[in-house]
């Protein structure tokens, strides 16, 4: 089997059951609750297959919606993540982009900052505005967004740094 294709079978299922296990068991006053298992999504390489992706963002959304009882609401957000990556990928990074030379697990800079929070808002106002659902509830709706995007933010800078090869 390829390399790439284990690995990211491996990180799939790492970052699932970290999810379920323990991320789904934190709410902090309502408004914080990371979702750091969208890290698949983000560290999916760029030069791999595009259908692929969408259908493991389906997978891990769907698993994520029978663990949490949420009705396809993270299935969406996965599945939007996914659909736009390349857009955020293009918009953040420019001609790097274009000649895919881009890994986001690599050292921190502000491309890769802007790609993981632009990338993790909008997972976060989709899952919220579709778990919520009510217009006269906007102000949750962005109260839970910014809050746990934040935090989400936190968690997977963290996560990235310990998964990182060390070169």
């Amino acid at each position: 089997m390829n390399s790439v294709l284990i690995q990211n079978t491996i990180r799939f299922v790492l970052l699932l059951a970290i999810q379920i296990f323990i991320f789904n068991n934190i709410n902090l006053s309502g408004y914080i609750n990371p979702y750091p298992y969208i890290l698949f999504i983000l560290l999916y390489p760029i030069n791999a297959n595009r259908n692929l992706l969408l259908l493991a963002s389906f997978s891990i959304g769907i698993i994520m919606d029978m663990f949490m009882n949420t009705g396809g609401v993270h299935t969406t957000a996965c599945i939007t993540l996914a659909y736009f990556r390349p857009t955020i990928l293009k918009f953040t990074f420019g001609l790097s982009y274009e000649y895919q030379t881009v890994k986001v697990a690599e050292k921190l800079s502000s491309e890769r900052f802007m790609f993981i929070l632009m990338s993790i808002l909008l997972h976060h106002i989709i899952l919220f505005t579709l778990e919520i659902f009510k217009i006269d509830s906007i102000l949750d709706i962005l109260l839970r967004t910014i809050f746990s995007s934040i935090f989400t933010l936190i968690v997977s800078i963290i996560i990235i740094y310990l998964i990182k090869p060390n070169k």
